[in-house]
């Protein structure tokens, strides 16, 4: 054993003993627990639950504890109170508290009470790549058994249409309540406000009659800048040319990439790295076009109705090596491109009515159940839990 493992082996069995010590001390019912993506940022399905609380509820309705990798930038979030992941504040927040939110999966250091309720919102409405079972023999195996541990814990599973429940039984090792009201992070996209959008725009520093076009890719395992080397003045160009207005290009690279290099965006004034900014639905929701690929954010995106683009040059390498598809991208109802010249020509040809119609043809084939309601739904059978003391269905106090 190298010293490195040695040491998370001393910080691992620190850390069962203290919440053994935590889990002897009383549930409150009215706390609830929330992070998004291990606690690296305030965004995803928990955000937006948390925030309809805080609209809806009076203040000392429920108590709203998020954790957080980095509290230097968190202290301005209204209504809830912040811990540091992995601190003694941060165990006994989580020990304690009535209900459970994340957007992905728990690991063994989130030892279920009995009394305890865990809600795993899932961090897509839909998928196109293949996730967790489906894609077993592509993870790591540590990883797998990590989920299949993760998915004996869940009370509740959202889903956001027909297709992602029947993927959700299939695939997530999980035999228990599947809640189809859609996904609360896409609540927001039945927004259409102009305050909103002008207020978003004003937060990234854009002038309020520019257009917005968002690239927002996925990551490769084998870290490939290639794929991401779009022509952005000549799309800036061209969108100008079919739609009008001035346009600027947002390009929001997963977080798996914030440390990389990112010369291959150019220097480009009207192109603006928003890789860091935490919550991609406000990104969504200002996005007049979308240029994605492999992402769920997609299915996400067609809630809007607008133009959304699929730049795929590696498609043949991706669903080969990477990671095989649930959807064969021609019975998509988007736009895809396997190069520049051929993103461009899309562009230009790019035909609003059939698109509309091929949409809602694939929101019905697909059974989605997006109202735009969805917190609402959870939140009030979040209540409903609290107030029933109902249980959760597996105990895992013992250490």
């Amino acid at each position: 054993m190298s010293f490195k493992s040695f040491l998370n082996a001393i910080k691992n069995s620190t850390s069962l003993i203290i919440i053994f010590i935590f889990n002897c001390l009383p549930i409150k019912n009215n706390k609830i627990f929330l992070f998004s993506y291990y606690g690296s940022q305030y965004g995803c399905n928990p955000k937006y639950i948390s925030e309809h609380i805080l609209k809806r509820y009076p203040k000392d309705k429920f108590d709203l504890v998020w954790a957080f990798n980095d509290l230097s930038n968190k202290g301005n979030i209204a209504g809830v109170r912040t811990v540091k992941t992995m601190s003694i504040k941060y165990f006994y927040e989580l020990c304690t508290s009535k209900i459970v939110i994340t957007n992905f999966r728990t690991t063994n250091l989130f030892r279920k009470r009995k009394n305890q309720f865990y809600i795993q919102t899932w961090h897509s409405s839909l998928r196109l790549k293949q996730i967790e079972k489906d894609a077993e023999d592509l993870l790591p195996l540590d990883y797998v058994e990590m989920a299949k541990q993760d998915s004996r814990k869940i009370d509740l599973l959202l889903s956001g249409c027909k297709v992602s429940t029947e993927i959700l039984k299939r695939s997530f090792w999980y035999n228990g309540e599947i809640f189809e009201q859609g996904t609360p992070r896409n609540d927001l996209l039945f927004q259409q406000s102009k305050d909103l959008r002008k207020n978003l725009l004003n937060k990234l520093n854009i002038p309020d009659d520019y257009r917005v076009v968002l690239y927002a890719p996925t990551f490769r395992k084998n870290n490939q800048f290639e794929v991401y080397n779009l022509d952005y003045p000549k799309i800036l160009e061209k969108l100008s040319d079919k739609f009008g207005g001035r346009w600027i290009f947002l390009v929001k690279l997963h977080p798996h990439m914030l440390s990389q290099d990112r010369q291959f965006m150019g220097n480009n004034q009207m192109v603006k790295d928003v890789t860091k900014y935490d919550d991609i639905q406000e990104l969504l929701s200002i996005a007049d076009v979308l240029i994605s690929d492999y992402s769920s954010l997609i299915f996400d995106y067609s809630i809007t109705k607008r133009p959304c683009f699929l730049y795929v040059p590696d498609l043949f390498e991706y669903t080969h090596q990477d990671r095989p598809l649930y959807f064969n991208l021609t019975d998509l109802p988007f736009t895809t491109a396997t190069n520049n010249p051929m993103l461009l020509e899309k562009i230009d040809y790019f035909n609003t009515n059939e698109y509309n119609k091929t949409m809602a043809d694939f929101l019905t084939k697909t059974g989605s159940f997006e109202e735009g309601k969805a917190c609402e739904a959870l939140t009030k059978r979040i209540e409903q839990v609290c107030l029933s003391n109902e249980k959760g269905r597996i105990t895992y106090e013992a250490i």
